[in-house]
């Protein structure tokens, strides 16, 4: 018989849970490229953090610390792509978001989803990660 198992059910025996924050670790020139990124591309906001031996930030959006980037010299790229492929935002003002990146010159690609009404945007962090954003209930100007 198994000892120190903690088991947690609720909801008629589904776990009780949500996504909290992503992490992404890499070395500091490339953290404060990726922390651009994400106050630049997506516009969450650099905001406080507790003080932890290693530097970093943590990247708000709307009042919660949803992406913690670290400081590591213990990550590298990697040449084969990962299994996590990407993450997925949900965002608004998908005609103005896709202005912005034309702006800053960013590489993206974008698509509508009629049957679900629909509209995506694909882009990758400096890190090279994934990066999706979906806005419900609008459209891309073609």
């Amino acid at each position: 018989m198994a000892k120190n198992v903690i088991v947690f059910i609720k909801n008629n025996g589904k776990l009780n849970m949500k996504l909290d924050h992503i992490n992404i670790a890499a070395p500091m020139d490339l953290l404060e490229k990726t922390r651009d990124f994400y106050e630049q591309v997506l516009g969450l906001e650099d905001g406080p953090r507790p003080n932890f031996p290693f530097r970093g930030y943590w990247m708000y959006g709307e009042g919660r610390p949803i992406v913690h980037l670290m400081e590591s010299e213990e990550h590298y790229p990697n040449e084969k792509r990962p299994y996590l492929d990407h993450v997925a935002f949900q965002s608004a003002g998908v005609n103005d978001f896709v202005q912005n990146l034309k702006s800053l010159a960013m590489t993206y690609t974008a698509r509508n989803i009629p049957d679900f009404n629909i509209a995506q945007v694909f882009c990758h962090d400096p890190c090279g990660n994934g990066v999706e954003i979906n806005f419900m209930n609008e459209a891309i100007d073609e």
